[in-house]
């Protein structure tokens, strides 16, 4: 169905258009003897049925359309519909003034009406070719929308797939980790080795649930941080030592999940794995004007080989993951010293409310 003729306040709208119109080449004839009731008269009624012809041109276009017809198949396209257009117009138009011809009163001033009637039919003609040219343009408009609309779910869609497979990348290096862990354990605490198992399960359970969205609270992270680290206690036991320094209004703020626990394996694996006597991490979480400062150090061992400065697998997921989410609105520092290692995101604190 032609896209005016599905909406009633879209015909109303075209057909007072045209009403205009019709009063505009009324106002044409009226220089040309007739009065203004007699020119409307045989203007309005025709021209109204005659608007119903004209948006055949939506037909045309879309048969005919601009991006595959090449140019003199659109031109002769026009100039043909345009000719049977003016045809009709011309039957109408003749059809109207018989009516009128029958009519007490009116059939004097038809023949002044036939006089007129070259001039109406340049009109009808030139009228049917701007519908068309109208009708060209909405087509051009409504396929940039189409093919703007479709460049915004491919882009959705890989990044929606990117993400995916960055948490995807989460989940088995930490796995590995952890029974690498449990192995050593069975031998030397059997007990530590089962309470590690149930809180890997309970860990990775709730991962799997938060893991389908795109943010999570704060507060839901740092729950998912705090079961990390229980996991990781049970292997070092005291040598692990956890400072958090965490300001008040932060847990509804909403972040990716599982933005906190690379960080954290980060700085257990390649910063208190490395020591002797172990260390102590220290998580900082701050909120001014709007953003959100997380922070995470380690110390380590100052005879330990230098990380690069953008950090391992784990770091390069979380900048990959807050660049896709957040674009250049989110940051990721990794700044590495000889006795430590901090980790520092700066990103926007979006919230439910």
């Amino acid at each position: 169905m032609h896209p005016i003729l599905a909406r009633l306040e879209r015909l109303a709208a075209y057909l007072g258009l045209w009403c205009a119109i019709g009063v505009l080449v009324g106002a044409v004839l009226t220089r040309q003897g007739l009065t203004w009731p007699e020119a409307l008269v045989q203007v309005l009624p025709p021209l109204l049925v005659y608007s119903f012809i004209c948006l055949s041109a939506w037909y045309v276009c879309r048969a005919m359309p601009l991006g595959t017809s090449g140019v003199p198949g659109v031109l002769t396209a026009a100039v043909v519909a345009a000719s049977v257009a003016g045809g009709l117009w011309l039957l109408l138009n003749e059809a109207w003034l018989a009516t009128l011809e029958s009519t007490p009163g009116l059939a004097p001033v038809t023949e002044r009406f036939r006089a007129q009637t070259p001039f109406l039919l340049a009109v009808a003609v030139m009228l049917f070719l701007l519908v068309l040219s109208v009708h060209y343009v909405a087509l051009a408009v409504e396929a940039f929308r189409a093919a703007e609309r479709q460049q915004l779910e491919l882009k959705v869609l890989t990044r929606d797939a990117e993400l995916r497979a960055l948490r995807a990348q989460i989940d088995p290096h930490f796995l590995y980790n952890s029974l690498n862990s449990i192995s050593a354990l069975t031998g030397t605490d059997p007990a530590a080795a089962r309470r590690m198992c149930l809180l890997l399960a309970d860990f990775l359970r709730t991962t799997l649930r938060v893991s389908s969205e795109e943010h999570i609270a704060l507060a839901d992270e740092l729950t998912l941080a705090d079961r990390f680290l229980s996991i990781e206690q049970v292997r070092f036991g005291p040598r692990l030592q956890v400072e958090r320094r965490i300001d008040e209004g932060v847990a509804e703020c909403r972040v990716p999940p599982l933005v906190l626990q690379p960080l954290l394996e980060n700085a257990v694996a390649h910063g208190i794995a490395g020591l002797i006597d172990g260390g102590t991490i220290r998580l900082d979480i701050t909120r001014r004007d709007g953003r959100l400062s997380i922070a995470v150090e380690n110390p380590r061992d100052p005879e330990a080989l230098p990380r690069k400065r953008g950090g391992g697998v784990g770091l390069d997921n979380v900048r990959r993951r807050l660049s896709i989410v957040f674009g250049g609105a989110a940051r990721l520092d990794a700044i590495p010293s000889p006795d430590g290692f901090r980790v520092a995101i700066d990103l926007p604190c979006a919230s439910d409310d």
